[in-house]
């Protein structure tokens, strides 16, 4: 009882307490509810949403920034009538949270403007609902440049320009000679969205992407080595990185520890992956010693450091923060922009009253913490950036790329890297990375390769042998040559080329292979333009083929002015004639005795009847149709003229474009002599052709053609191809078939060489480089017809069934209208016939006036 007492007492004295203090409370927010009100009247208040991952570092980077940027600007512009306030909502850095959010903020709060987007995701999904709603969304600067998102009209996103700083890695690899690179990249749709830029620059500059490789932020250890030993293999010493702070922290002490941080490598990590970099383990910052990285450019000013200083603290968090984020830089930026935007569209007076206009105006005028800042194409976009060198666990500016130029720190212009300070590079080296330098510290332990090389070759563009009469050293040039020099080149050899001094034909070829493998102990292999064949492979091994197989046609082109009359056949130019003087005829039967544009004076009519039949070719006949069999026969008719102008129009493209002639109907072919060519013609049944040789040097293969001694030469296509690239407007290639296995390199039976060469082409031709070679020696590309392009003239016969169906017609018509014809009109005939034959005969009985005697 006593406790009952004690614990009513303690009630009664807990609600004596706490009446004063809620009545107080309650004035309180009276009074809070009086200023908000009163604060109201005088501002009018202007809604932004903000959809971020408040669980991540940035997001809370980006709303604390935000905060403090609009109390900022506020504080100085005290007199505005407008006051933007900022709704957060939270994304868990899922983006159908983000597009819910979003939602919410413009249902609920009718927010006037959307700032968020941490992916790409993400902003596609604000843009389609900002699209919807017409309310402008901001992105952020983390989202990735993509074409995907410039067909919204009130998107605007802050971003860097991602072609500006491919061009500048581009220039980078370029003036330090690095012809070969790695890139990596994380596994996820922005990153790999955002590296395309750069993957199309390295294309354009003949800068070769050797292997690409996606790392995800699960990758593990195990993962990341097995994939960086691969690139140590290749001894590939050049990379870009472009991934984010948790990738970095694993890969680069696994580079580390692979000997992939040490002098002689270059790694070059983008803009994105710098620009999120905030608190990077000091494990990953000592590894990352010598890397070069792109940076979005900030000015350093005392605006700048001020804000900083204030915005860390007001961060609250546990962890120490070093630096402004870009994202937060750019948040500022943004949230004072659109404070200025609130204030031009809400206040009446200025020309400006679309939020999103007023926007777009407020950005391109204004200054902000990031510095100069270009407004394209609805992109707030940052050009100019700033190229660090990570040195043990801070960063170090060696210069800037802006505009096309690298510019030092102490501001001078110059187009090259010599703009840049002195860079510390993987291993603490000063020297720039070079695969030169490399293999000087391997000249001194180089092999000798002895290779034969035919020295009578009549085509220099592919194989021409000097020898200097001074020092006696014997060079060798030509497209076989480079490509040869190219697959041997990482495998430490010195060549040295002797000369073949036979005659330049098959059969001394076949002795050349011969010799090389009857003197083992003089040669090691044979360069030139060595066919592949059975016979020679018994004595030696040949490589992967370096360029195209079989044998290529060669004809002169055709420059007749009568070309035009070629896509048909006689008969079938007779056939189409005739139809349309017949059209024209039955019209006229037809429309004669009630059409006046069919009547007229003899010469009048067989004129409207032939310009009537060939005016339907273009449907252009004037005369109006008044009966229906004719208007009958008419529609037929043009239905088969657009038939056969469509079919006549595709042949004569077919022709002008690749003027075909079919080999097999041709009695004079020639061939090159001095190839396999002619041997493998007359041993292949599927190209039997008649037996007409050549043998006159390239040239005179050209005037044969030219004056029609020859109407076809055949040949091995390199060599075709060298003949029609000097003479391309006169001759091309008709035709090509796989008939050779194309040139090869001869090594001895057994030498490993031939697969590690093989492999070296397969990469040239890969990476596309045997391509560019051959362009360079050949001077130029030539087209070549295939066997679907040889010209056939349409006949009568192909058309029998239109033909046929437009005769038939014509036959119905002039049928139907003859019937009405030979009933009325039979008996006008038989009338007249009896007619003729009564006077006719009636006078022939007549009793003679002369004969009165008889009458009486």
């Amino acid at each position: 009882m006593e406790n009952c007492m004690i614990s009513k007492s303690g009630y009664f004295l807990i609600i004596f307490f706490l009446v004063p203090i809620s009545f107080a409370v309650t004035c309180g927010r009276s009074h809070q509810n009086e200023d908000v009100d009163r604060l109201s009247s005088v501002y009018e208040d202007v809604r932004i949403g903000l959809v971020v991952d408040m669980g991540s570092m940035e997001g809370k980077f980006v709303r604390s920034s935000i905060s403090l940027a609009l109390s900022d600007f506020y504080h100085v512009n005290n007199g505005y009538r407008t006051r933007v306030s900022v709704l957060c909502r939270d994304s868990n850095g899922e983006p159908l949270q983000a597009l819910t959010a979003a939602m919410d903020l413009l249902q609920n709060e009718q927010v006037e403007a959307l700032v968020g987007g941490q992916s790409l995701l993400e902003a596609k999904l604000l843009a389609e609902l900002g699209e919807k709603t017409k309310v402008p969304v901001i992105s952020s600067f983390q989202v990735p440049n993509s074409l995907s998102l410039t067909k919204y009209n009130y998107f605007i996103q802050a971003t860097h320009d991602t072609s500006s700083e491919a061009k500048g890695i581009t220039a980078l690899f370029s003036n330090f000679d690095w012809r070969a690179v790695v890139i990596i990249y994380e596994d996820n749709d922005d990153w790999r969205e955002s590296i395309q830029p750069l993957v199309g620059h390295f294309h354009q500059n003949a800068i070769n992407i050797e292997y690409k490789a996606e790392f995800s932020v699960s990758s593990n250890e195990e993962c990341i080595m097995k994939q960086l030993k691969k690139f140590k293999a290749s001894e590939i010493k050049f990379f870009v990185a472009h991934i984010s702070e948790r990738v970095a922290n694993r890969l680069f002490p696994c580079a580390r520890s692979l000997g992939m941080m040490e002098e002689g490598h270059a790694w070059i990590l983008t803009a994105r992956s710098m620009n999120s970099f905030q608190d990077t383990n000091y494990l990953a910052k000592e590894a990352m010693e010598g890397v070069i990285g792109f940076k979005s450019y900030i000015p350093l000013t005392e605006e700048l450091h001020n804000f900083t200083s204030r915005w860390k603290r007001s961060l609250l968090l546990e962890e120490v923060v070093t630096r402004m984020s870009i994202s937060s830089i750019w948040a500022h930026d943004i949230a004072q922009s659109l404070a200025r935007a609130a204030e031009v569209a809400k206040v009446p007076g200025f020309p400006v009253t679309d939020l999103l206009e007023a926007i777009i105006e407020s950005t391109k005028h204004n200054k902000g913490l990031s510095g100069d800042i270009k407004f394209i194409d609805k992109k707030l976009i940052l050009d100019k950036f700033e190229i660090v060198n990570m040195i043990g666990r801070g960063e170090r500016s060696v210069g800037l790329w802006n505009s096309g130029s690298f510019i030092s720190n102490r501001r001078r212009h110059l187009f090259s890297t010599k703009a840049l300070e002195t860079i510390i590079w993987p291993g603490g080296s000063t020297r720039i990375p070079n695969v030169r330098s490399l293999e000087e510290k391997r000249h001194d332990k180089k092999k000798k390769l002895r290779v034969l090389v035919p020295a009578g070759n009549i085509t220099p563009e592919l194989l021409e042998v000097k020898t200097d009469v001074n020092s006696g050293v014997i060079a060798a040039s030509g497209y076989c040559i480079e490509v040869f020099e190219a697959s041997i080149l990482p495998f430490n050899y010195e060549v040295e080329y002797i000369p073949w001094r036979g005659e330049i034909n098959y059969n001394n070829y076949n002795d050349l292979v011969y010799t090389m493998y009857s003197q083992k102990d003089k040669y090691d292999a044979a360069v030139g333009d060595i066919t592949i064949t059975d016979n020679r492979s018994s004595y030696v091994d040949f490589t992967l083929p370096f360029t195209d197989m079989g044998l290529a046609v060669v004809a002169a082109k055709e420059k007749s002015m009568w070309i035009f009359f070629k896509p048909l056949t006689l008969s079938l130019w007779l056939t189409i004639a005739t139809f349309f003087i017949l059209t024209g005829a039955i019209v006229w039967l037809i429309e004669r005795h009630d059409n006046v544009d069919f009547q007229g004076s003899c010469f009048q009519q067989i004129g409207t009847l032939l310009c009537f039949g060939f005016s339907t070719l273009v449907f252009a006949h004037r005369e109006r149709l008044q009966h229906n069999m004719s208007r009958f026969v008419v529609i037929v008719w043009i239905f088969a003229v657009l038939i056969l102008t469509s079919n006549y129009s595709a042949t004569l493209t077919s022709v002008m474009t690749v003027q075909q002639m079919r080999l097999k109907s041709i009695e004079n072919i020639g061939f090159f002599s001095d190839t396999t060519a002619p041997k493998v013609v007359y041993d292949n049944p599927a190209l039997q052709v008649p037996r007409y040789k050549v043998s006159n040097p390239a040239e005179d293969y050209t005037n044969a053609l030219r004056n029609g001694t020859v109407l076809f030469i055949v040949g091995e296509v390199p060599y075709v191809k060298l003949i029609v690239a000097k003479h391309p407007s006169e001759l091309y290639i008709v035709k090509t078939e796989s008939a050779t296995n194309g040139f090869g390199f001869a090594f001895q039976k057994g030498s490993p060489l031939v697969q590690n060469v093989s492999r070296e082409i397969a990469k040239l031709r890969r990476t596309e480089r045997l391509k560019a070679m051959e362009n360079w020696w050949f001077n130029r590309k030539t087209t070549s017809a295939t066997s679907d392009d040889i010209f056939d003239p349409l006949t009568v016969y192909t058309f029998r069934g239109l033909f046929m169906i437009t005769g038939i017609s014509f036959a119905f018509a002039l049928t139907v209208h003859l019937i009405p014809w030979n009933r009325d009109q039979r008996q006008v005939v038989v009338k007249h016939f009896h007619r003729y034959v009564n006077h006719r005969f009636a006078r022939a009985i007549r009793p003679s006036p002369s004969t009165p005697s008889q009458a009486k």
